[in-house]
């Protein structure tokens, strides 16, 4: 069933990292589907070219259809992003034609995905999405598109617009996350309470609609036949910095043999905000686990006790020798562990020519987001909201 909670944005944005946190509702369960099929291989690189140069981004490839047809399309250079939920394509790496949604007044519906300090903007279009072996059929997705109408005051009031290649850094952002919908019941509403996430538009004039959830740009994940509970994102150790490391995304959680949770801690997160808990230095901040962020995102200097750099790098901490450190997350459920992690300087780290992949890159945030680096080396899980998994029902992180 589709629940009215409404989750906030919480979300840190650096060298053209987004982050998405709302969502919710919906109901499943999951299935096998046919050995081998759910490994999908990834890389962190430079990102697609064209694109300015990206660190510590996770890509991947996916495969865009006109639903129900062969007429389809791979797309390279697509964030891997367990922090927010569907799946968002710039307009210009998109040659397939898509069917506009329409509000019930037919006006064309466009969505304001509304980010810590940007923005995404552009018309919802239904898709067959594909990755690896599954498949998600006729499937609400954001296409990224300046052109498509003039952007409410209302939406650009909440961040500045990443419309392009060299603004976004990725030709799209694949949000595999622990929800469903990418705002749920808060935007199903009329009346103040909506977030303003979806817009019906005629010409250039647009408004904010009530969208319910079922139309909403949706985790494909969520839709696929089977392996539909979650994913697991597996990167190899990266002791120092380098060039690229690859990995795989692999869908389903404890559905085949390669994606059992094994001795995997879960941690629940809190159902309402997708946050667990994270305790450091004796005080407690909301946190998450996010590859679509490239650095581990936390606190400021007067918290941390580390400075941070000088511009045009000083969203990032530049310490004068590795800071070790480490912090408790605690789910919701009341489980918890230590992470240890060391900041290094960052400007000295971006001065290593050709090294795009960072596992000590750390930079300023309220809360606490942990970003790629803290994928490298560990087997991370996301669990999908009401899935049914080994390890009980999502939402819920484990590692």
């Amino acid at each position: 069933m589709i629940s009215a909670k409404s989750h906030i944005l919480s979300a840190v944005g650096c060298v053209s990292v987004l982050t998405l946190l709302v969502g919710c509702g919906g109901s499943s369960g999951s299935k096998s589907s046919s050995p081998g099929s759910n490994s999908q291989a990834v890389i962190v690189n430079s990102g697609p070219p064209g694109n300015g140069g990206y660190i510590n981004g996770l890509f991947t490839t996916v495969t865009v259809c006109a639903p129900g047809t062969s007429t389809c399309q791979p797309i390279s250079g697509v964030l891997v992003d367990t922090g927010s939920f569907g799946l968002r394509v710039l307009s210009s790496a998109l040659t397939v034609s898509l069917a506009q949604q329409k509000d019930v007044n037919g006006n064309s519906v466009g969505e304001c995905a509304p980010f810590a300090n940007a923005i995404t903007w552009g018309p919802v279009k239904t898709a067959d999405v594909k990755i690896a072996g599954e498949a998600a059929s006729a499937i609400p997705v954001q296409v990224i598109d300046p052109n498509f109408a003039v952007i409410p005051s209302g939406c650009s009031a909440k961040g500045t617009p990443q419309e392009d290649l060299m603004g976004l850094g990725a030709n799209g952002i694949l949000g595999v996350g622990t929800f469903i919908q990418d705002c749920g019941g808060a935007c199903a509403v009329t009346g103040s309470s909506n977030p303003g996430f979806y817009y019906g538009c005629s010409g250039s004039s647009c408004h904010v609609i009530a969208e319910s959830a079922s139309k909403q740009v949706q985790n494909p994940v969520a839709f696929f036949a089977g392996d539909n509970n979650g994913v697991l994102v597996d990167l190899p150790a990266v002791p120092a910095s380098t060039s690229t490391a690859s990995g795989s995304l692999i869908f389903g959680i404890g559905t085949q043999s390669n994606n059992s949770l094994g001795s995997a801690q879960v941690l629940t997160v809190d159902p309402n905000t997708g946050t667990l808990t994270t305790t450091f230095k004796g005080q407690s901040y909301p946190g998450f686990i996010d590859s679509g962020s490239n650095a581990y995102f936390f606190l400021d200097s007067s918290k941390t006790g580390i400075a941070t750099c000088p511009s045009p790098e000083s969203a990032f901490y530049c310490p004068s020798s590795p800071a070790p450190l480490s912090a408790k997350n605690i789910g919701f459920n009341g489980a918890g562990n230590t992470v240890s992690f060391t900041i290094d300087n960052a400007t000295q780290l971006f001065s290593n020519s050709g090294d795009t992949v960072f596992p000590t890159l750390g930079g300023t945030n309220p809360g606490f987001d942990w970003g790629l680096p803290f994928f490298f080396g560990l087997k991370v899980y996301t669990a999908i909201e009401t899935r049914s998994t080994p390890g009980g029902p999502g939402p819920y992180w484990a590692y």
